[in-house]
């Protein structure tokens, strides 16, 4: 009895060591910092009641102005939230060797399609960039941007079966699901070269996939963001983010894919025969290898990750963008006249085709696209960790290895002192001479750096296409369940409504 109550009393004096050093970290430096609570750190509510830009959004307004950085807990993690744009520009470009990695979460061994370029770490982040860099060139996009274009075709003529369905409910249409279906088919063909008919089939097995990943996740919010803010203790405990299912599907169709193109010797121009020419010929010896070895080229669980990225990133983000996009050209008739306008212009220049040469004609529409992404950034923040000590530029304070830097970039975005009425959707924002005049790190819908988006220019390319697709052939308006404004999900990491969005279409 007395052994028990001496280790219980052991158990309790830990915990609460560990407590004070965890939660009183920021405030025995001097950092402002918002209280935190035992567990959640200053997580409290998130996945119910709050989402991430809500929890960054008390803690960016209550400090902002007043340091450079807030300090904050994220469940365990020591994290430093970001507040001046300058020390922003220092982290992610000038100062980046000390901030190279994101700190998420990777788990090759047990969750192989974790190890992609967005969470890989170090060496072998540099060797993976170094590797895909090549895919990602403005000639490759150009090349791709044929296939897209066939997908679009496909996309107007989903559309008009979406209103012959739809007539008696007054032309209503869930636009985001059918901006998935695109951005499904976009990314089956370039990155799988698969058509994966998900335009004609809301079913198909890709699309059920991604909605198996984005609606129906693995775990709670809550689960969600224990891992990919404690990445290494979540490792160590052996955690998956992805269902077993979905890592088999994709496992299976990659390998599937690359032994038919050895077999046939078939070429597309897409991400596949990228891969195929990064693959390991001798597959055992580049298993038995550390990591990604340049020398030995990628194990087919390496080409699997990668395509699985593109896959993910892609399509949520740019059919995400779309969707928030005919939103707003909904609500606001006079700037979708406009960018129609353009669209038309351009179009009957040549053949009447979208081409990626006119697409890069179609000023507007780029900026209509920028205001999208400034007003609905599909990411609440940026997040990287302190690959060693880091004195902070002009202050006595230090961030320490192994704590995390956050760039609150949903809160930039929409700070009345950068963008003055941040809620009105206005592209005229993103004039050259308007936009030249703002902090270059107060739009970071991509990043910046040599760790941004290394796919900025597909996901744009296949946004312009369908959105140029869609307005050329129909007109959005408000319909009877259109939210204004939108219902936001908490539930979900990256930016998504609760009830979907509903628009009226009309056939021109």
């Amino acid at each position: 009895m007395l052994f028990a109550l001496l280790l219980l009393g052991v158990v309790l004096a830990l915990a609460f060591s560990f407590y004070l050093n965890t939660y009183t970290y920021w405030s025995r430096r001097g950092v402002p910092r918002e209280n935190p609570l035992p567990v959640v750190g200053n997580m409290r509510g998130i996945g119910t009641k709050y989402h991430f830009r809500d929890v960054n959004k008390r803690i960016y307004d209550q400090f902002k102005g007043k340091a450079s950085f807030a300090g904050m807990h994220v469940f365990f993690k020591n994290t430093a939230m970001i507040l001046d744009l300058d020390l922003i520009k220092q982290v992610l470009i000038k100062d980046f060797q000390y901030f190279q990695d994101r700190g998420v979460f990777n788990n090759p061994k047990d969750d192989p399609l974790t190890g992609h370029l967005f969470s890989l770490e170090g060496e072998e982040w540099k060797s993976m960039r170094k590797m895909l860099s090549p895919v990602f060139t403005s000639g490759k996009i150009k090349q791709m941007s044929e296939i897209i274009v066939k997908v679009g075709h496909t996309l107007v003529e989903a559309m008009d079966k979406e209103l012959k369905t739809a007539s008696l409910d007054d032309g209503e249409v869930e636009i985001k699901d059918l901006c998935a279906r695109y951005t499904t088919d976009v990314i089956g063909s370039c990155a799988f070269g698969l058509e994966c008919f998900s335009l004609i089939d809301p079913n198909s097995e890709f699309r059920n996939k991604g909605r198996m990943i984005f609606e129906k996740p693995r775990h709670h919010q809550l689960v969600q963001a224990f891992i990919f803010t404690n990445a290494k203790l979540a490792r160590k405990l052996g955690m998956k983010v992805l269902p077993d299912e979905v890592t088999e599907f994709f496992m299976a169709t990659v390998k599937n894919t690359v032994d038919y193109r050895l077999k046939t010797n078939v070429k597309r121009n897409d991400f596949v025969d990228q891969l195929i020419e990064l693959r390991a010929k001798d597959q055992e010896a580049a298993k038995k290898g550390k990591g990604i070895d340049l020398s030995y080229g990628l194990t087919l669980e390496q080409m699997a990750a990668q395509a699985f990225v593109f896959f993910i990133a892609g399509f949520e983000t740019s059919s995400s963008t779309m969707s928030f996009c005919l939103y707003e050209l909904a609500l606001q008739q006079d700037i979708q006249d406009r960018v129609r306008e353009e669209i038309n212009r351009v179009l009957s220049k040549g053949d009447g085709e979208i081409s990626y040469d006119a697409l890069a004609e179609m000023t507007y529409l780029e900026q209509v696209i920028a205001e999208t992404l400034r007003k609905h950034p599909i990411l609440p923040h940026l997040v990287r960790e302190t690959n060693r000590n880091y004195k902070v530029p002009d202050t006595e304070f230090v961030i320490e290895k192994g704590n995390n830097i956050l760039i609150p970039v949903h809160n930039i975005h929409h700070d009345p002192e950068v963008y003055p009425q941040p809620d009105i959707f206005d592209p005229s924002r993103f004039n050259p001479e308007v936009a030249n005049s703002r902090h270059p790190m107060a739009y970071l819908p991509f990043g910046d750096g040599p760790r941004n988006c290394i796919g900025l220019r597909f996901g744009k390319i296949q946004s312009k296409i369908g959105l140029a697709a869609l307005l050329h052939s129909f007109k959005f308006s408000p319909s009877k369940q259109t939210e204004i404004p939108l219902v936001l999900s908490n539930k979900t990491f990256t930016l998504s409504t609760k009830n979907g969005i509903h628009l009226k279409v009309e056939r021109i």
